[in-house]
């Protein structure tokens, strides 16, 4: 996030697709016939509003909770991430925005969670009173405001550090996974020579190059980014701007495009990377729904490929970029999104219905597991590996599998600790660098002062 997680900061420019389900049944923690204030909790017709998740696994998640609550109508509409801002702020001005919307750790709580009601009393009563110890910390902290308010309700979580690979044209070309600089450089050098792009970034939306200056940060001396975030170390510290200078090798060793700058994330980087005209590219685990057949079909179709072949994606560990020894890939996340109910919303109790069930109930956290979208925010929620189909699963579900188990002991934050005016900072000292207008310490010097402007209290 994808950074709105993606994720979570996870996160297309696809056309926003409605969806909406018929039938009857009634709820079983109240009264069937209740109607209240807020509107019925069993029936009505709720907007949710989202960048993620993308349209089909929004349409498995409401198919899955309609199976349960079809009086309840939800139509979903995904609204791209460079415009989210600018749509959902004046929506929820107005008394006729979305009922439900995603809400991310971070800028986008600071922004939108003073919107959405407290959702305590939901989630108590969906999993009683030591609800806590029932779904990932990760998830309550990152969306609690500063007064306390449980903005929003987990629906998973999503982490940044890996790359993605195109397993079949590394064997194209007799190729390994990079495990350091040289090797990486080395990749690339290879794919050029056979006109093939080699790693993918959208260095022009620049949220995205945070998750690469934390892996490369990380890589050096695992922490000290968070520490940095956190006040605990300073934005000047050494590794910060060695992790800037490696930043900058990524250019000139033309790891990165060249006109790297210019390229956004989304759709740019993701296209080119899913219609297979670059080998690499740097995303989280929201990404892992594009190894499954079902996600990754209408992503290929949406990139542009006329006639979509999906193809066997893996994640690999971020390169040991320093030679440190700190191999293996760091990973940091958080939440990926919340779902708010909007305090102006006429139905709001159905909206939380749906909002419980989906981010609560084991059905609906089960849909979110199956989609690989998220790692599940209900504790023991695994993906169905036997209901899931994959392009090569031989090649495809063990490296998945074993993300998704480092990332059940991951403490470091990605985007929670991180203000929007720090992103900014953290997007201009990368660009500058990048585009040579600044060396690394100048733009760390930079960094440090727009960091104590932001209003970030340093130790």
């Amino acid at each position: 996030m994808l950074t709105k997680s993606r994720s979570k900061l996870r996160l297309r420019a696809i056309a926003a697709i409605a969806v909406t389900s018929l039938a009857a049944i009634s709820l079983a923690a109240c009264s069937t016939s209740s109607t209240t204030s807020s509107g019925s909790a069993t029936s009505g017709n709720v907007t949710w509003w989202g960048w993620t998740p993308q349209p089909n696994n929004a349409t498995a998640y409401i198919k899955a909770f309609n199976a349960q609550y079809p009086k309840i109508h939800v139509t979903y509409k995904q609204v791209t991430i460079d415009g989210w801002n600018a749509a959902l702020r004046p929506a929820l001005a107005s008394s006729d925005g979305p009922d439900v919307y995603d809400i991310a750790p971070g800028a986008g709580l600071a922004e939108f969670g003073g919107s959405a009601i407290d959702l305590t009393p939901a989630i108590e009563k969906a999993l009683g009173s030591n609800w806590k110890s029932k779904v990932a910390p990760i998830g309550i902290k990152g969306l609690t405001t500063s007064s306390g308010k449980l903005a929003a309700l987990s629906v998973g979580s999503t982490f940044a550090g890996p790359l993605w690979i195109n397993k079949a044209l590394f064997d194209k070309y007799n190729l390994t996974p990079p495990t350091t600089l040289a090797q990486w450089a080395s990749d690339c050098a290879v794919f050029t020579s056979h006109g093939v792009g080699c790693f993918v970034q959208g260095a022009g939306q620049v949220a995205f190059n945070q998750d690469t200056l934390q892996a490369i940060s990380d890589s050096i001396t695992p922490g000290l980014w968070t520490k940095a975030s956190t006040g605990a170390a300073k934005w000047t510290d050494p590794t910060i701007v060695k992790a800037l200078t490696i930043w900058k090798q990524l250019f000139t060793d033309k790891i990165m495009e060249d006109g790297a700058i210019g390229v956004q994330q989304y759709p740019d980087a993701d296209n080119d990377f899913l219609s297979q005209k670059f080998a690499m590219v740097m995303m989280g685990t929201w990404y892992m729904q594009y190894a499954t057949t079902a996600g990754m079909v209408p992503a290929i179709s949406a990139a542009g490929v006329g006639t979509p072949t999906p193809f066997s994606i893996v994640p690999i560990p971020f390169p040991d970029v320093d030679g440190s020894g700190h191999t293996g890939g760091a990973l940091f996340g958080d939440s990926d999104y919340g779902l708010g109910v909007n305090s102006k919303s006429k139905v709001k109790a159905a909206a939380t219905t749906f909002v419980t069930w989906l981010t609560t109930s084991v059905k609906g956290q089960q849909a979110i597991a199956n989609a690989l979208n998220d790692i599940p925010a209900l504790n023991g929620v695994k993906p169905q590996w036997a209901s899931i189909e994959m392009p090569d699963k031989s090649v495809q579900q063990a490296p998945i599998q074993k993300l998704i188990e480092q990332a059940g002991s991951v403490s470091e934050p990605r985007l929670s600790t991180i203000s929007a005016n720090l992103q900014t900072a953290i997007g201009v000292a990368s660009t500058t660098v990048a585009a040579g207008s600044a060396t690394p310490a100048q733009a760390a010097a930079t960094l440090q002062q727009q960091a104590v402007a932001a209003g970030e209290v340093f130790k």
